[in-house]
Order: structure tokens, then sequence, then C-alpha cells
């Protein structure tokens, strides 16, 4: 699978440790930046990850600020991400199962590197349910949603 990754200043250490983490999964990962721990704004790598996931360059994404909530918050801003806050393995893997979720958000100020592996191997490992009528209904009313307040947006097309 093709993963983008990106973090501001401050997620920069444990970006730099779940994108080797990532890659010894077996999986291609372009790092979207920081490439430093001089002072950033996360809404530039919520962008990039966004843009990258609604170019179909990649099939999902990884983002990673102090806390974790800004970069959430910018990315859901775009249309097609859905992004989720996990630091724990369950709403890792629920949130891609039940929800399609296909951005992982971290906060480095709030979990270790050992954590955020676990959460990112699940991340990984799930699967959108889609042979589960209550999923797909209920993702469907969230992209319905998306059509409606973001009309001119890409990737709202309904799953059947």
């Amino acid at each position: 699978m093709k993963i983008a990754i990106a973090s501001d200043h401050a997620g920069f250490p444990l970006k730099e440790e779940v994108r080797d983490h990532v890659r010894k999964l077996g999986h291609e990962v372009e790092d979207l930046g920081a490439y430093n721990t001089e002072p950033s704004d996360y809404p530039d790598f919520a962008l990039l990850v966004g843009k990258a996931l609604m170019a179909g360059k990649v099939e999902r994404g990884i983002l990673i600020c102090g806390s974790g909530v800004g970069v959430c918050v910018a990315a859901n801003k775009m249309p097609g991400v859905r992004a989720g806050m996990c630091h724990d393995t369950y709403s890792a893997h629920q949130g891609v199962e039940h929800d399609e979720m296909n951005v992982l958000v971290l906060g480095a100020r709030i979990i270790g590197s050992a954590l955020a592996y676990e959460c990112v191997d699940a991340y990984l490992k799930a699967n959108f349910i889609a042979s589960e009528p209550r999923f797909v209904r209920r993702l469907n009313k969230v992209k319905a949603i998306e059509k409606t307040y973001m009309p001119d947006a890409a990737g709202t097309t309904l799953v059947s």
C-alpha cells in the first residue's frame, strides 16, 4: 500500500520513527514533511496529505502533530478525507472497518513510539467492512453531508 505521512515540527521526531516502521512493514511511503524541528504550521502538512489522497497518489495517510487535534481538524476540511485521531489500537482499526477512515492521526506529545507503532499496525491491517449494510449506510450519510456542504468536491461517490 502507498502511504503519505507528514507532520509539523512537534510531530517530526515521531514521524521519522513511524515512517521507518511503515517502510519495514513493506509499504511504500511518501514523506511530505516536515523535515526538521524548525517551527512550522500543521495545516500545511494536513493539506499535503489530503491532496495526495484526493489525487489518488496514495491509498492512506498518517498525520502527526503535538496533540493530533490540529492536523485532524485541518485534514477533515478536505473532501474525501476521513481523518481520525487514534491513541489506541481499537479506534485505529475500527475507524477503518466501520467508517472507512483514510488518515490516521497521532499526537506526538500524547503517545510514545511503541503505542504509535501498534496503532499504525492496526490501521494498516484494517479494511472497510463493505459487506455490513449499517456501515455502508452510515458512510453514505457522511458522504451525503460532504456533498451537500462541498457540492463541487470530488470523492463523494456513495458506496453501493
